[in-house]
């Protein structure tokens, strides 16, 4: 250390003290009864301030540079603004020894002889507190928690803000050693608040805040004036008596003199943040003074030691940036260069110096390298020049060199600095530059140890230019020893590539595991093992490494070199370079033409150029692949045109482009397809998806063994669309009768359930009709069809006339008379003696019967009804008006109208109204004969044929029509068409009462068995045509005959479903309908 003087002034009176502006532009310095404010740049004089009328003692300035204060014997404290301003003052009762402001506020500590006084700006008056002695010093600590006072008496009191006493420091010397000053550190650094004492006893001290001394005191030998820190409170400057300022460790250890002096020194203090010291002296000379530290270090590989607070040894590690302070003892080696030219190696052990060389010049700096065999060194002509240690020999020199270094991990490595340059240079190789500052002082791997001014750096350099030197001539061991000491990736990518193409897979290997390239990695691997396995072709393997690399052309000559074409074929296919492999392979083996095709095809289809796609597949021969595409795209055309292509022996791709028509709507040229491969199923399956039934059917009458793929999905699909006849027909032909029985049964319950009883009629009658059929069909099932179909018969009137009295009750408006509704409820109540079928409401029938009988004047049979509806669960909407009627009808006589009582034709017996037998004669027991539409009963008697007459042998006798006596002439008129059969009576005359039929009417009364009427052939011969109604049913069953015994009264009979009509009412429901209203035949239809 040593200080070097910048600037001095020489006032008139003594310096008591001084004080730096917080920012240390300024000076201030009490001199006599002024202060004077210097520049501390230059020491120029800028402005001297009165304001005190007797010596100024004591200055400080406050921590934010706003504000100043000065204490003088006058007694009082001015306060000075930064502008050099006097804004306020106030007075203690004695002289003002010392001031200081609080480091965090603008409260102000200001000491007399006998007291101390506490102001802040806030405060109206100054808060003052006595002390037993006299005042000499002042300090506040870092946090301004608390003042310390160093007094005459040699005690120190620690107040708090307040001003209250927390610790009283005695010390041993007492009164007589004054204490003279005071610091506190102002390190933050720290642990505890350290407070430097020095006293008139000679010594120096240091206090904990709590008053516990820490360490010795330390004998100065002079009286001290004046103690103050560095701003970091590394070092202490101690100025008095003997007329310099010495410099202090913290912990009280004298380094040296800052300033010898030729009087006593009363102050000094450290500019802020800096090195430089001003000096105050009794003689009033103020001197500045520029303290300058300079570096003691040494590095070894990389750690790096150096001199810190002139006493300590500090080792860093330069790497990791670890310090240890300190060092093992052991048998270290230095290296000493002479001014006369030689080179010594000298041991600490050894006393003895080993001279390594000897040169002509002096030696401004050398080094050694790592294994000892090199010497670089750096003369005083600043030329580097590098030895053989063992042969002596000048190897190179270099010139412009200021500091050289070897690399401590690379033998033929080094570094030399100078005229603003790095310059590294690798073996024989010629040298690389870089800008750099400062002196090179180690070279570790990739990091060149740098001391620019004091501060030592470590500067990352990567290795890329030695390393490049050395791929150029091909050594790639050596250049991968140089990458190691640091490289960029770039630089390791470069040296992997260069190291695979020269073949050197380890090296290779080495770089491409550094920059983790799996891939290489993998390619490696692979050369390696097929060389284990005997493969050694080097053409072959660069060719590898050459289609990796992106060098494709190049691969490929080097595969077509090897004899590998196929290998460059892959490889250009691969990369979709079709047009490449086409040059490549120019006129070659048409296979591998259509491989290609095929390859480039595929290519297409994946980065969505399908038109392009198709054409090179079918250009390959790969058909499939170009129909599944078109398909998939909906180009009908081109499936029509690969299609039209392709032989028919191909059957699984035309199969395909039938497939796809068939998808995209197209039935026509799917049934083209399947014709050509003559696939007549597939074409029979798609005429039915497509429901073009016409040539389904062609299909199966030339080909019958498709008859049920045809007929079976028709009767599905005419069913489903309501055209239930036709699908009966449509399963007939298909042979599935009881799949029609099945579907039809399903219709029938939906329409049950739907309430269309009028359908559910008509769906009865048809399934009826069905199991006839079967019945007729099958002899084994033909018991149980008929029961059903006696069954569904029964269901088919009772749906039939239930859909008039359901109109009835739940639409406003009738459509029947009230006499048909009469008729209708009856017929319905007399037919449910058994059980009820399903949708079917005995509520809604009696209510209708109820409310008809009423009307019509029979009110027993209404009184009867109303009683039954009484037991049953009536509905909301019919309880007003069933209570009502109810009421009503017991007003009304207890009989029924004679005119409504019904008749028996066979014993001319009148029934009553409510039968408990059902629809059959109470006498007789003859069943009545009803009208389909009116329901009222009708003047016919069955009759049946006596045993061995047959059907045909009966209608033959019935149409002889043998004479009789007084026969009538042109009286009756039978009336035949293809849809009806009818009598008509044309003339009015008187029946004769020789009827052989009339006698067999007759029968024994009050049996309880019916006795049907069973005739002859005679009496057959005598009936005539006209007067007899036959139900021609079909085998199984037989026919039904009914004789006419009222021939005046016209009745016509249905021919399909064998139901007996008033004429006038079948011929206006036919017009209404145009067809029957039971059975639904049109009337232009045949009779079938």
């Amino acid at each position: 250390m040593r200080a070097a003087l910048t600037w001095r002034d020489k006032a008139e009176q003594c310096i008591y003290d001084l004080a730096f502006k917080p920012d240390g532009t300024q000076l201030i310095i009490a001199a006599g009864n002024r202060l004077l404010v210097y520049d501390t740049s230059d020491g120029t004089l800028i402005q001297p301030l009165k304001g005190h009328k007797d010596t100024v003692y004591c200055v400080a300035y406050a921590k934010d540079g706003k504000r100043f204060a000065s204490g003088s014997a006058d007694k009082s404290v001015i306060i000075w603004t930064s502008k050099l301003e006097g804004i306020l003052k106030y007075t203690h009762n004695d002289s003002i020894q010392c001031v200081s402001y609080n480091p965090l506020t603008h409260q102000l500590a200001s000491c007399s002889s006998s007291d101390f006084g506490l102001w802040s700006p806030e405060q109206k008056s100054v808060s003052k507190h006595k002390t037993s002695s006299k005042i000499t010093c002042c300090s506040w600590t870092n946090d301004g928690q608390y003042l310390a006072l160093g007094m005459f008496n040699g005690i120190v009191s620690i107040r708090n803000k307040n001003g209250e006493e927390k610790v009283k420091i005695e010390r041993t010397g007492g009164a007589s050693s004054p204490i003279w000053s005071i610091c506190w550190n102002p390190s933050r650094d720290e642990r505890n608040d350290i407070l430097a004492v020095a006293d008139w006893g000679q010594k120096l001290s240091f206090y904990q805040l709590s008053g516990k001394q820490v360490g010795k005191d330390r004998m100065l030998n002079f009286d001290p004036c004046c103690v103050s820190y560095f701003t970091k409170g590394e070092y202490i400057l101690l100025g008095g008596s003997d007329k310099q300022v010495s410099l202090f460790t913290k912990d009280g250890v004298r380094l040296g003199t800052i300033g010898e002096q030729s009087s006593w020194v009363w102050t000094c203090k450290v500019k802020p943040d800096s090195n430089y010291v001003a000096v105050g002296c009794q003689d009033g000379t103020i001197s500045f003074y520029q303290l300058i530290f300079s570096t003691v270090h040494g590095l070894y590989k990389d750690r790096y030691a150096y001199r810190d607070s002139m006493t300590d040894v500090i080792v860093q590690h330069l790497i990791t940036e670890q310090k240890v302070i300190g060092g093992p003892p052991g048998r270290e080696g230095l290296l000493v260069g002479l001014k006369n030219g030689q080179i010594l190696k000298i041991f600490v052990d050894n006393v003895f110096a080993i001279v390594l060389l000897k040169q002509s010049t002096a030696v401004r700096c050398l080094d050694m390298s790592a294994s000892r065999n090199k010497l670089a060194v750096v003369d005083e002509n600043d030329t580097c020049l590098v030895y053989d240690i063992h042969t002596k020999e000048l190897l190179f020199q270099e010139p412009n060199a200021n500091s050289v270094a070897w690399n401590t991990q690379c033998e033929d490595m080094l570094c030399f600095s100078g005229g603003g340059y790095l310059n590294i240079k690798a073996s024989n190789f010629p040298v690389h530059q870089q800008k750099l500052q400062g002196f090179v002082v180690g070279y570790n791997g990739s990091k060149i140890f740098c001391l620019h001014v004091f501060s030592m750096s470590a500067v990352e350099v990567p290795q890329s230019a030695p390393m490049y030197q050395y791929l150029e001539r091909k050594m790639f061991k050596e250049a991968y020893q140089i990458a190691c000491l640091g490289v960029t990736d770039t630089d390791w990518k470069e040296l992997a590539m260069e190291a695979l193409e020269g073949l050197e897979f380890e090296t290779a290997k080495k770089a491409f595991t550094r920059v983790r390239d799996l891939r290489y990695l993998e390619l490696i691997s692979s050369i390696e093992e097929r060389k284990k396995h005997g493969e050694n072709n080097n053409e072959l393997f660069l060719a590898d490494v050459y289609a990796y690399q992106g060098k494709f052309h190049e691969a490929a000559k080097l595969y077509k070199k090897s004899g590998h074409e196929n290998l460059a074929l892959d490889m250009y296919s691969d990369l979709r370079m079709f047009d490449y492999a086409k040059d490549f392979l120019g006129s070659g083996d048409p296979k591998d033409t259509k491989m290609l095709i095929k390859k480039q095809a595929d290519w297409a289809k994946n980065i969505n150029e399908p038109k392009a796609a198709v054409e090179m597949y079918l250009s390959a021969g790969e058909h499939m692949k170009a129909i599944e595409i078109s398909g998939d795209h909906g180009w009908v055309d081109m499936l029509i045109e690969i299609a039209r292509k392709l032989d028919k022996a191909e059957r699984e791709p035309l199969s395909k482009c039938a497939f796809y028509f068939k998808k995209l709507d197209n039935p026509g040229y799917a049934a083209e397809t399947y014709m050509k491969v003559g696939d007549l199923k597939a074409l029979v399956h798609l005429h039915v998806e497509t429901h073009r039934w016409e040539e389904a059917f062609a299909l199966s009458e030339k080909h019958p063994e498709f008859k049920d793929d045809v007929y079976v999905p028709y009767a599905q699909w005419l069913a489903e669309n309501d055209r239930f006849e036709e699908a009966q027909k449509a399963f007939h032909k298909a042979g599935r009768q009881s799949e029609a029985v099945r579907v039809l049964e399903q219709l029938t319950h939906n329409a049950v359930v739907e309430s269309r009883f009028n359908d559910a009629a008509y769906y009865y009658w048809m399934l009826s009709m069905q199991c006839l059929d079967i019945a007729q069909e099958n002899e084994q099932q033909k018991t149980e069809m008929l029961q059903k179909f006696h069954h569904f018969q029964h269901l088919t009137e009772v749906y039939h006339v239930y859909h008039s009295i359901q109109r009835y009750t739940e639409e406003p408006f009738s459509f029947h008379l009230p006499e048909t509704l009469f008729n209708i409820s009856r017929f319905l109540l007399h037919s449910l003696t058994k059980e009820t079928p399903l949708g079917i409401s005995k509520v809604n029938t009696l209510f209708a019967l109820a409310k008809q009988s009423k009307a019509l004047g029979a009110y027993k049979l209404a009184r009867h009804a109303y009683d039954k509806l009484q037991g049953l669960q009536i509905p909301a909407r019919f309880q007003k008006s069933i209570e009502l009627g109810s009421l009503t009808i017991r007003s009304k006589p207890f009989h029924d109208s004679e005119e409504l009582v019904p008749l028996c034709y066979r014993c001319s017996t009148n029934n009553p109204l409510l039968n408990n037998l059902g629809n059959v004669c109470i006498n007789c027991r003859q069943p009545f004969v009803f009208s389909a539409s009116s329901y009222e009963v009708l003047h016919l008697v069955e009759f049946y044929l006596e045993d061995g007459i047959t059907d045909e042998e009966a209608v033959a006798l019935i149409d002889l029509e043998v004479p009789r006596l007084n026969k009538r002439e042109n009286k009756w008129q039978e009336m035949m068409s293809d849809h009806a059969q009818s009598l008509r009576l044309d003339d009015n005359t008187d029946i004769e009462d020789d009827d052989p039929f009339t006698a067999k009417l007759s029968f024994e009364q009050g049996g309880s068995e019916f006795v049907p009427v069973i005739v002859n052939r005679a009496v057959l011969q005598s009936m005539s045509r006209r007067d007899v109604l036959i139900k021609r049913w079909p085998k199984p069953l037989r026919w039904q005959y009914y004789r006419s015994l009222l021939p005046d009264a016209s009745i016509t009979m249905c021919p399909s479903c064998f139901q007996m009509f008033h004429t006038e009412d079948y011929e206006l429901l036919v017009l209404q309908h145009n067809c029957c209203p039971f059975c639904r035949r049109r009337i232009d239809e045949s009779n079938q």
